[in-house]
């Protein structure tokens, strides 16, 4: 059957309103994706964004506690120095003077004290500079941790070793050895207080992409699962993330604690 030309001409326009059709729902669906694509990649923007200003308000929180920890390290440290100090030092001058007018019986007891007095003063000393930041900053690390180490076998109470693996260990900036070295402190602090420890170790290498601090204790050990918010371990774990530093830490009872730090060299 032929159609005629009326109805070709109906069938071109309805092809012809088919095609507009489908164009405008493809205009349509490109849009609403392009929008949502536009909503998406804005809303992604803003979350990253966000996350950006949590992450840089936090470093700023962590950098203030930490300048008021120092700064109340150094007081402590300067009161130790200045007055507790002057104090013992006074002590052991009139122990002095008194060793000379006192009859032989009694002055074997008072050349005791003054000596028992002198490594008091000493201890005082090696204390106040090892709270102080800018005596750390002036030593530097591993100067400050070999430090550390002497006050401690000088207690007695746990056989310190620090081994330095190489030659030449560079950080970044003194600010970040200041860091380093806290973090080296709570360690011993811990150990000291609660590991029940004889031995501690303390070991430092210089890699070409990192420099790694290893530190371990035989002492009692603990489960990582009984860590309490607040404690000196989630300390550590601050100051390490503050300087990009990653922190492995492990302990099991029984088995000791230990600690490995990789500082990234610039």
């Amino acid at each position: 059957m032929v159609q005629t030309e009326e109805q070709l001409i109906s069938t071109d326009s309805e092809r012809a309103l088919l095609l507009y059709m489908i164009g405008v729902i493809l205009l349509v669906a490109g849009l609403i994706i392009a929008f949502f694509i536009i909503f998406q990649r804005r809303k992604n923007s803003i979350l990253i964004e966000k996350m950006r200003e949590k992450q840089k308000f936090e470093e700023e929180l962590t950098n203030s506690r930490l300048e008021i920890q120092e700064q109340t390290l150094k007081n402590i440290g300067q009161e130790l120095h200045d007055n507790v100090g002057q104090l013992l030092s006074y002590a052991n001058m009139q122990l002095n003077l008194l060793s000379s007018l006192v009859k032989d019986g009694i002055k074997s007891k008072v050349d005791d004290t003054q000596a028992v007095i002198g490594d008091t003063i000493s201890e005082v000393r090696a204390l106040s500079k090892s709270l102080n930041q800018d005596v750390i900053a002036s030593f530097a690390l591993i100067e400050s941790v070999r430090n550390e180490m002497a006050r401690i076998n000088k207690l007695g109470q746990i056989e310190a070793e620090f081994m330095l693996m190489n030659d030449e260990v560079a950080f970044n900036n003194p600010n970040d050895e200041i860091i380093l070295f806290r973090i080296v402190q709570e360690f011993i602090s811990n150990t000291i207080k609660y590991s029940e420890a004889t031995n501690l170790d303390i070991n430092m290498t210089h890699y070409p992409e990192y420099i790694l601090i290893r530190l371990s204790d035989n002492g009692v050990g603990f489960d990582e699962s009984d860590i309490e918010p607040g404690s000196g371990l989630i300390n550590m774990k601050s100051r390490a993330k503050l300087i990009n530093t990653d922190f492995e830490f492990s302990s099991r009872p029984g088995e000791g604690v230990s600690l490995k730090l990789f500082y990234p060299v610039a």
